[in-house]
């Protein structure tokens, strides 16, 4: 996982919501590109969620990006 692969994932147009999933097995689901704050050197990324809680994450530590295909269905 690199970061821009991440940049690309939260990028991308029209924006689809998608999964982080983290080497800890935690996962954190970002249903608009709102709800991410990327620091500028690149490495930290914020989460918030609907509750205004939110988790700072090591962009190093994220293991996966799940998207999951636009009708609805997982991903192959």
């Amino acid at each position: 996982m690199t970061i821009d692969q991440f940049r690309s994932t939260l990028r991308h147009q029209p924006f689809q919501p998608f999964v982080i999933h983290t080497a800890d097995g935690r996962s954190f689901r970002v249903d608009h590109s709102d709800f991410v704050a990327h620091s500028p050197g690149g490495r930290s990324v914020v989460v918030f969620r609907g509750d205004d809680s939110h988790s700072v994450l090591d962009l190093l530590l994220i293991t996966e990006l799940e998207v999951p295909a636009p009708d609805g269905n997982e991903a192959a």
